[in-house]
């Protein structure tokens, strides 16, 4: 346990307040069902918060956004505090007409890269009731899925929970064919305020996709180098070995391709 807390002291330690900040004029909340393993039948759930303006949107969990927030208001003072809001999505997109700008985190070091906003819909014709709002039908093929989406035309945002963007009506919900990842609106407010905490890591280094693809990879073998430089018992390093390389065969991230 104290090797846990050490470590992630050391996250929040290098975690140091930037001037990343974002204007927000709207608010759309999501849940998100998924899937993470291709070993478990069970699914987990949390919460996104997707902030808009009129140029871009900002998209990060819930729990982050919280999280942060404390932070950049000093009100985050413990180890057991900062534990409350722990997530599996502990990265940030933000989305333009022409860009998606990703920071993620990976074995403790943060990485950022640039990607064209280039998703392809075709629209449907056909219709459903989604947060209280008459959606319209849209279907592509990205990043290895196939993604179908429900955009409400009432609400005229093109803009989307992850990086579903791009259709005549902010997105309600999306979902892959697999159902392993499935986001739904459940709240959509005016706002109006300056979103302090929008990113607020620093020593970034930035890359492109394909070498943070790489990074991502490898993310087991950084991972045990922690592992064998922190934890002495050979049974258990072992143990946790084997159960890492389990967890690498199974694993089912949202995006199977990069492009």
């Amino acid at each position: 346990m104290k090797k846990v807390i050490f470590l992630f002291c050391v996250l929040i330690a290098v975690t140091i307040f930037s001037q990343k900040k974002f204007d927000v004029m709207y608010e759309a909340d999501y849940i998100l069902n998924y899937k993470m393993s291709n070993a478990s039948h069970y699914k987990k759930e949390t919460t996104f918060a997707l902030l808009i303006n009129e140029k871009s949107s900002f998209f990060k969990d819930l729990h982050r956004y919280i999280s942060d927030s404390l932070m950049v208001e000093k009100k985050l003072n413990s180890l057991e505090e900062a534990m409350k809001y722990n997530t599996d999505f502990r990265g940030y997109i933000g989305t333009t007409a022409a860009k998606f700008y990703v920071t993620d985190e990976i074995n403790y070091s943060y990485f950022e890269y640039e990607e064209r906003n280039d998703i392809n819909w075709k629209i449907k014709n056909e219709f459903k009731t989604v947060a209280g709002y008459t959606c319209q039908k849209a279907e592509t093929t990205k990043y290895g899925r196939t993604w179908i989406a429900w955009f409400a035309p009432e609400i005229p945002f093109q803009f989307g929970p992850y990086k579903f963007n791009g259709l005549p009506g902010l997105i309600a919900e999306v979902y892959d064919t697999k159902d392993d990842y499935h986001y739904i609106l459940y709240s959509f407010r005016k706002r109006k305020y300056i979103c302090k905490s929008a990113n607020i890591v620093t020593n970034v280094k930035k890359l492109t996709k394909e070498k943070v693809s790489e990074v991502l990879k490898n993310r087991l073998a950084g991972m045990m180098q922690l592992h064998e430089k922190y934890i002495e018992n050979k049974e258990d390093l072992e143990m946790i070995r084997r159960n890492a390389v389990e967890a690498e065969k199974n694993y089912n991230p949202i995006e199977l391709s990069i492009y």
